[in-house]
C-alpha cells in the first residue's frame, strides 16, 4: 500500500512538473490561422525573421534586422527551469551580419548564413554558409566556414540539414534553373559533393529560397516569388517526394498562411504539430488610418503587424 501511495505521489509530482514546462515561449496555440508567435518577445514590432528550435526544445535562435539590412544579428533564448529567458545576441554573433540559424537534426552544430571575414576583419561583399558545434560543456565553439564546393563569390543563404548530412540552400548560380534556387550537396570525406539544382517540381525560372528539409527528406518547403499563383511579394509551398524518391510538383500554401505581404522562412516543429514562418503582413485592424491620433499612430507602428518582419504558427496539416 505504502508503495502505491509513493508511485501516486511520484506520477502527481511528474505531472505537475510537466505542466509547468514551457514547450514554446507562447501558450497560445495556432489553429489553422496563423497567429503571432512569442507576441512581445519574437514579434515585437521590430523586424524579427526566421527560426530553429533545439531537439530538446530548450534552445532557439532567431534573427533581429535593421532596416535595409544595415545589420542582421542571430539572437539566443533559452529555456532554464522549464521557463523562457528573454532573448540575447548569440555568443557568436553581433559583430557582422548573421542570419538563418539552423539546427542540425541531432541538436550538436548549428549552420547560419554571414558576411563575416573568412579571414581578416573586412566583411566580405556576400554571404556565406558556416558551422558551429557544441561543444561538450554545452557552449558553442568556433564558427567554421564551409568549404568552396557550397561557399562561391555569390550569396548562399538559408541552410537546412537533414538527417542524412544532406545540405538544402539557396544560391543565385549559372547551373540553376531562374533567378535564385535551392540547391542540394551531400557529405563526403573532405567536406561536400558539388551542388545539384532541385528538378523543376522545385525550381523555376523564377525565384525560389529559404528551403526547409524534413529531418527524413520526406518534404521540402521553400518560398517562390514571381509564380502565377503567388499572392504578394513571395509565398510558401511545398513538394513532397514519391515512392522512387523524385520531387513531386510543388503545391502553393492556401491563404491565410499565404498573403499579399512576403510569407518566407518556413520552419516545421519536428513533432510536426506547427508551422512556424516570417511574414510582414499587415494587421488590417491597422488599416484604417484615417480615425488615429498621433500617439495611436506611434503604438502602432511600434506594434507586431506594422509590415516590419514577424514570426508566425499555425497548424501543420499533412496533407498541405
Amino acid at each position: 500500500m505504502i508503495n502505491k501511495f509513493i508511485l501516486f505521489l511520484a506520477f502527481v509530482w511528474f505531472t505537475n512538473a510537466a505542466m509547468g514546462q514551457e514547450v514554446y515561449p507562447d501558450k497560445s496555440i495556432p489553429s489553422n490561422i496563423p497567429k503571432l508567435f512569442g507576441k512581445g518577445v519574437l514579434s515585437d514590432g521590430l523586424s524579427n525573421r526566421d527560426f530553429t528550435i533545439s531537439p530538446a526544445n530548450d534552445e532557439i535562435f532567431f534573427t533581429l534586422q535593421q532596416p535595409r539590412f544595415l545589420s542582421s544579428t542571430i539572437l539566443q533564448m533559452k529555456k532554464i527551469d522549464g521557463k523562457w529567458r528573454k532573448p540575447l545576441v548569440a555568443p557568436f554573433s553581433g559583430k557582422y551580419r548573421d542570419l538563418e540559424a539552423f539546427f542540425t537534426p541531432d541538436g550538436k552544430s548549428i549552420y547560419f548564413s554571414s558576411d563575416r571575414p573568412v579571414s581578416g576583419t573586412t566583411p566580405k561583399k556576400d554571404f556565406d554558409i558556416w558551422k558551429i558545434n557544441r561543444l561538450p560543456n554545452g557552449k558553442w565553439g568556433t564558427p567554421m566556414h564551409l568549404d568552396t564546393m557550397v561557399n562561391t563569390d555569390k550569396d548562399e543563404f538559408y541552410p537546412s540539414v537533414a538527417k542524412s548530412g544532406n545540405l538544402y540552400f539557396t544560391v543565385e548560380a549559372a547551373y540553376g534553373k531562374g533567378k535564385e534556387d535551392i540547391v542540394m550537396c551531400s557529405p563526403v570525406k573532405d567536406g561536400y559533393s558539388k551542388p545539384v539544382s532541385l528538378s523543376e517540381a522545385v525550381n523555376s525560372p523564377n525565384y525560389e529560397f529559404n528551403p526547409f528539409i524534413d529531418p527524413d527528406e520526406r518534404f521540402i518547403m521553400f518560398t517562390s516569388f514571381g509564380r502565377k499563383d503567388d499572392l504578394g511579394g513571395g509565398d510558401l509551398y511545398i513538394s513532397h517526394k514519391d515512392k522512387d524518391g523524385n520531387w513531386l510538383p510543388a503545391r502553393h500554401l492556401p491563404a491565410p498562411i499565404n498573403s499579399a505581404g512576403i510569407d518566407y522562412c518556413p520552419y516545421v516543429t519536428r513533432d510536426k504539430k506547427y508551422l512556424i514562418f516570417t511574414s510582414n503582413r499587415a494587421n488590417p485592424e491597422f488599416s484604417d488610418l484615417k480615425t488615429k491620433t498621433y500617439q495611436q499612430l506611434k503604438n502602432i507602428l511600434a506594434s507586431p503587424g506594422n509590415g516590419s518582419d514577424d514570426i508566425y504558427w499555425v497548424k501543420f496539416d499533412s496533407n498541405w
